[in-house]
């Protein structure tokens, strides 16, 4: 009997993975910040006990790793894949910014990484996710004809758009508009018409429609 409920343990360690850990890790910070990430409430949370947790990680660092790797993994290059099956560069654009505002509206995740971004693991992904989605923005407005260095600024300047964007939503989200509502399509449609917008008096212009063309004087 001792070595059927001892098998039945191990099984249990089994079936749940390094994933299901990260997950429910992913959800403990949304919910508490780094801090919240606890070997024994994840693992009620889970319905298993600490021996799970030290099958899979050596310690705690390492689920924080997990996580923070899981949450670039569907934050990040899942939303960069669901929007590249978009042909259209303009479109991509709005699509992207209606996905990531609408996630991170709904999820107060990423509003509390930045809150713990001193957290050395934390500032290692913060960097990296950052650079890549300011990267993945920057080559969505060089599709659209906007020269490189324009390009990177412009995606920098979209991406802090973005992030203020989803601090509101959390902090005061009744100067927002409703997701689903005209006003909130207009209020994105607009804020990107804006982002996308050639400067007056420039000699290289590039209309949204991504073809770029020469103004003589």
């Amino acid at each position: 009997m001792v070595m059927v409920q001892r098998q039945q343990r191990q099984d249990k360690k089994a079936r749940l993975t390094v994933q299901d850990w990260a997950d429910a890790a992913l959800t403990a910070i949304g919910e508490g910040g780094i801090a919240a990430v606890a070997v024994e409430p994840l693992a009620a949370r889970l319905g298993t006990t600490k021996g799970s947790f030290y099958w899979h990680f050596a310690n705690r660092d390492a689920l924080i790793a997990a996580a923070l790797d899981r949450w670039a993994e569907i934050n990040t290059e899942g939303t960069i894949s669901e929007v590249e099956t978009e042909p259209d560069p303009k479109k991509r654009i709005h699509l992207l910014f209606a996905e990531a505002i609408k996630s991170a509206t709904a999820d107060p995740l990423e509003v509390a990484l930045l809150v713990t971004a001193t957290h050395p693991q934390v500032a290692s992904a913060l960097r990296r996710v950052t650079e890549r989605r300011v990267e993945y923005i920057a080559q969505l407005f060089a599709d659209l004809g906007f020269p490189e260095p324009e390009a990177r600024r412009r995606g920098l300047l979209a991406y802090t758009v973005y992030l203020g964007h989803a601090q509101l939503g959390h902090a005061l989200p009744a100067m927002l508009p409703p997701e689903e509502s005209e006003e909130f399509g207009a209020y994105l449609s607009e804020a990107l018409e804006v982002l996308m917008m050639r400067y007056a008096g420039t000699t290289d212009t590039a209309p949204l429609d991504g073809h770029r063309t020469s103004e003589t004087p």
